[in-house]
């Protein structure tokens, strides 16, 4: 399929480097949440920046990003630093930092990153894709709430789609879908991280109330290399997401994303606030 020379996901994405591990960037706006980007874009654009530093060594192995405060419209900072390199793996310390009202710089979000250089291994999967009906088989949803950051994204449900009555009723939070970017775009490592965030709230569904929720912390695991993301190309991607435990206030999730072949492709823990 033939894709545009300028993507939406890559002009979110851009960043001008001060120095090595020194980065500037534009809060995207076509990729707006209710108060702030959506969490993936900004989860993709961390992982852009390390990629994008000289030094960098291997491909992403775990990607954690901790939202301690909204991006607001306008320029951010990000700071990557590799802190420790070893023969196969290096480990990362991020943040993104913004203009207080006061004019200091404000940290609003953490992050820790892992590459790797992956060696040819025994390997084996024990997380199969579920059995579930191909993409042209069921219709695409329409963007919901409004949010701009939907509009990006293609999505064909399979099982466990939002409510519709916010009576109460809920008894499940399992969720499966496929999805890709609109317009379709090759996966890369980016996308596939923000693809890994693209799940609402579980307590939605397990609820089925429509309560105030926000990611308070992510962490992706990347199982594809280089070779799984050439052969996914712009095709769909099936993602899988369950609630785990709902308590005072938090609850985490599991995903899985898998490509239409049916490879593994990565895997995210998520925990998040919630209120009555």
């Amino acid at each position: 399929m033939k894709q545009s020379a300028s993507h939406p996901f890559d002009d979110a994405m851009q960043l001008s480097a001060d120095a090595p591990g020194q980065y500037r960037g534009e809060a995207p706006a076509p990729y707006w949440n209710m108060v702030g980007p959506f969490g993936g874009i900004t989860a993709a654009t961390l992982l852009r920046a390390v990629l994008r530093h000289p030094d960098v060594l291997g491909d992403p192995l775990a990607l954690t990003v901790n939202y301690g405060g909204g991006l607001v419209a306008g320029e951010f900072q990000i700071q990557a630093v590799p802190v420790r390199t070893n023969r196969s793996t290096q480990h990362w310390t991020l943040a993104i930092l913004q203009r207080g009202a006061d004019g200091a710089p404000v940290v609003t979000t953490t992050a820790t990153a892992v590459t790797a250089v992956r060696r040819d291994t025994w390997s084996a999967g024990d997380s199969p894709a579920p059995d579930v009906p191909r993409p042209a088989e069921l219709p695409a949803i329409s963007p919901a709430f409004g949010v701009e950051w939907l509009k990006r994204y293609e999505m064909r449900p399979v099982a466990g789609l939002l409510p519709q009555s916010w009576d109460g009723s809920g008894d499940h939070s399992l969720s499966q879908l496929w999805m890709r970017d609109d317009p379709p775009r090759p996966l890369d490592f980016c996308s596939l991280a923000a693809l890994a965030d693209i799940f609402f709230p579980r307590i939605w569904l397990r609820r089925a109330r429509q309560v105030p929720a926000g990611t308070v912390s992510i962490t992706v695991y990347f199982h594809a290399g280089q070779a799984d993301l050439a052969a996914s190309g712009d095709g769909y991607l099936l993602g899988q997401a369950r609630g785990q435990e709902f308590r005072n206030g938090f609850f985490d999730h599991t995903a899985q994303l898998w490509n239409e072949a049916g490879t593994l492709l990565a895997t995210s823990h998520q925990i998040v606030y919630y209120k009555e």
